[in-house]
């Protein structure tokens, strides 16, 4: 059976783990109202719309 010669560092091991810890962009969408880019599932910042009502009031 196959033994390793020496013990891996921590920064290696650990560097090894953090190369999947990707930052992503959050995803974006755009309001069928005011054709503002908002996040999706979420009310329009800009018109105050959700789902085809006003959810909230925005001046």
């Amino acid at each position: 059976m196959a033994v390793p010669k020496k013990k891996t560092s921590k920064a290696k091991s650990r560097s090894r783990r953090a190369s999947a810890w990707h930052i992503k962009a959050p995803a974006r969408s755009t309001c069928p109202r005011c054709q503002a880019v908002k996040l999706p599932h979420t009310v329009c910042g800009n018109c105050g719309w959700y789902k085809d009502r006003q959810a909230v009031e925005v001046d």
